[in-house]
């Protein structure tokens, strides 16, 4: 017997949401969810652990975006996702993301109600801003959708005892 594939669905952001406060008219944000119990920080680590068909994107962004001078893997942090400093965690929600010359962006990882919602807020500084967000777009979509399916599919790892 074959798992049915997980519906991973585009969505509003959560209410709760701490990027509510970023989002200006000029910014994109967009939000996918999909039906899963898990827990804010563990759904970011399964979504930052990208497979192999993402990470050679990666590597070639690192590659053609080196030249400008933009961040390949963010800056150092006491905790980070991936390439992401966490910049915020509650036990609904972990907001990480970073800075950069040509844009800022923030990924929200939301749990709540048996749903997993990623949402990315972005602010091009400028016209290199906006037309990198154009080029990487359908790769990100692509991405998230992925990484969603990967969390629908886990399960929450117990947390360890004291006894």
């Amino acid at each position: 017997m074959t798992m049915a594939k997980p519906v991973v669905t585009s969505s509003s952001l959560p209410p709760q949401s701490g990027l509510h406060n970023r989002i200006s008219s000029t910014d994109f944000i967009d939000c996918f969810s999909v039906a899963s119990d898990v827990r804010p920080r563990r759904a970011a680590e399964i979504i930052t652990s990208f497979p192999g068909w993402a990470r050679f994107l990666l590597i070639v962004r690192r590659v053609v975006t080196a030249p400008f001078g933009l961040s390949a893997d963010g800056p150092e942090a006491p905790d980070k996702v991936g390439p992401f400093p966490v910049e915020a965690e509650t036990e609904a929600e972990l907001i990480a993301g970073f800075d950069d010359k040509h844009l800022n962006f923030r990924v929200s990882v939301f749990s709540r109600d048996g749903r997993v919602s990623l949402a990315t807020w972005v602010h091009p500084h400028n016209f290199g801003g906006r037309i990198y967000l154009k080029a990487i777009l359908p790769f990100h979509i692509l991405i998230a959708r992925d990484a969603l399916r990967r969390v629908a599919r886990a399960r929450e790892e117990p947390v360890a005892s004291g006894t």
